[in-house]
């Protein structure tokens, strides 16, 4: 079967939100070429010590998609979580610059994984999908002083995990093994299917 144009999946999908302030999100999604509205979701982001990385990620996806969509029941809400997981140690936003050093000083000269769920839902049509996406992600050895360059180079206090792979990443990542999107924040090979999935079925 042929897979659908940018043009197909904006022809057949619902109006679409985006669930997210993220600036990089919208960026990436914005690259697909369908409309979207940005309507930031007020969601308690949750991180249960019993829960895998996985779950926490996909439970907050949905309860970020399921916020906006009470307010918006006939759009498609696009929600999205990303977690950086080592060791079992779940990485979430730093409160504050010290707490952002700790993190990439725990993290440098290992691999972790990053995960981004993402939530389809349409509430008036009672439709939702969800996905993940897993990629491996190598730190440089780092010092204090390369630590603390980077920082002063990058707000690490709206991501995950105290970085962002896509500004100065090359001053503390050595590489990646999976989805460059995902360690953005949206992995776009997997929202692609599940979109060209959704105007299909």
């Amino acid at each position: 079967m042929r897979a659908n144009s940018h043009s197909e999946i904006r022809d057949n999908l619902p109006p679409l939100i985006l669930a997210s302030a993220s600036p990089r999100r919208s960026e990436l999604l914005r690259d697909l070429g369908i409309e979207f509205k940005v309507v930031s979701s007020n969601a308690t982001e949750v991180h249960h010590g019993q829960l895998t990385a996985r779950e926490v990620s996909q439970v907050n996806a949905y309860r970020k998609a399921r916020t906006v969509a009470k307010r918006s029941p006939d759009a498609l809400v696009l929600g999205a979580d990303t977690i950086v997981y080592c060791s079992n140690q779940l990485y979430g936003k730093p409160a504050d610059l010290e707490e952002a050093y700790q993190m990439l000083m725990s993290l440098q000269g290992r691999t972790h994984h990053v995960i981004t769920a993402i939530c389809l839902l349409h509430l008036r049509e009672h439709r939702q999908r969800m996905c993940t996406e897993e990629t491996s992600v190598t730190f440089r050895a780092l010092d204090g002083t390369k630590i603390r360059q980077y920082l002063s180079r990058v707000n690490p206090l709206d991501k995950a995990g105290a970085y962002a792979i896509q500004e100065a990443g090359d001053l503390i990542i050595e590489g990646i093994a999976g989805s460059y999107t995902n360690v953005v924040g949206l992995p776009m090979e997997k929202l692609r299917a599940e979109l060209d999935a959704w105007t299909i079925t």
